[in-house]
């Protein structure tokens, strides 16, 4: 906690001041162009990897960068909830905020892809274990190895992206663009990821 507490000393006595015209703007103003959905992991930073400065994403992190889909869709009838907050984040960002472009990052060695993969044993971890059925028609996709699951998850979270309403209404009306990545940590390198790459 401590050096929560230095940091948060720093950016009060020699970052914000750098800075106070963007925040003084900011206090009044909120139109982030991107919705950017990725992982919970300490070590997948948004801003950081895309060089944004604050106002300029809107943050969903959640484990696995899991999108649940729209009420109604066979994961939601398996018994799979609480995801609520999550779906009332990302139709604020669309039908409010007016985002042009989603993001959905997913990134090497996460742990929820490697738990999937490899079939760990979640009994302890029940939230967990149904929080990860989101990515269950990933994990039917790819089974082989934790980089392709990666990949396909990130495929299957577009696809249940696009099944909330105000997502697929912004899309139908060409004001909307959905973008899959997965940021490899020892390199910075970004790759680029279609929804078609599930059925592959």
């Amino acid at each position: 906690m401590q050096d929560l507490t230095e940091g948060l000393a720093h950016f009060q006595q020699d970052v914000f001041p750098t800075k106070a015209e963007l925040f003084a703007r900011l206090a009044t103003t909120h139109r982030p162009p991107t919705l950017f959905i990725g992982c919970s992991d300490a070590r997948v930073v948004p801003e950081l990897i895309t060089q944004r400065e604050p106002g300029e994403l809107f943050v969903i992190r959640t484990a696995g960068n899991l999108v649940p889909a729209h009420p109604g869709d066979p994961v939601d009838d398996a018994g799979v909830g609480g995801a609520d907050g999550v779906r009332a984040s990302i139709e604020y960002a669309v039908a409010v905020l007016g985002v042009a472009d989603i993001v959905v990052c997913g990134h090497s060695a996460c742990g929820a892809m490697t738990a999937l993969a490899e079939g760990q044993d979640l009994t302890e971890l029940p939230a967990v274990a149904r929080w990860l059925r989101h990515a269950a028609p990933a994990a039917a996709a790819q089974r082989r190895e934790p980089g392709a699951l990666i990949r396909a998850n990130v495929a299957a979270q577009l696809a249940n992206l696009a099944t909330h309403p105000a997502v697929a209404r912004a899309l139908s009306a060409g004001v909307l663009t959905l973008h899959g990545w997965v940021y490899d940590i020892p390199t910075g390198a970004v790759e680029r990821v279609e929804p078609a790459a599930l059925a592959a």
